[in-house]
């Protein structure tokens, strides 16, 4: 692994850090953090109320390119809602459950004022 690679990672973990403690100060809970299955991977799975949410958390250094929430795109979203639909089927507990997709767009700085929470940022 190039340390570049290494350290875009370490950049998207503590950005998920920061999205989890966040959203916990605004009442969310954690349920599970990074859940993976054969499609893809689901940054934090929390519930807020009654519902499950998935969240997708996105870091950018700088908007040059467009925001974090906007790189999440239609491809992105289809990969995310297979993966919340296996995360349901696995999770038979949670299957009852209303549940909606979240983005958490970080720029950098990680100060909460460079945190735009997205609440049903997408639609199944």
């Amino acid at each position: 692994m190039s340390i570049a690679t290494a350290n875009t990672l370490a950049r998207g973990k503590q950005a998920e850090d920061v999205a989890c403690r966040y959203l916990m100060e605004n009442g969310l809970k954690l349920i599970e953090k990074n859940y993976k299955c054969r499609g893809g991977e689901i940054d934090l799975v929390m519930q807020h109320d009654n519902s499950i949410v998935f969240v997708e958390v996105r870091y950018r250094h700088n908007n040059r390119f467009g925001s974090g929430a906007e790189s999440v795109i239609k491809r992105k979203q289809k990969r995310l809602i297979l993966t919340a639909l296996h995360y349901l089927q696995s999770h038979k507990e949670s299957a009852g459950s209303a549940s909606r997709f979240d983005v958490i767009s970080i720029q950098a700085g990680f100060d909460k004022t460079d945190i735009e929470w997205i609440q049903n940022a997408f639609q199944t």
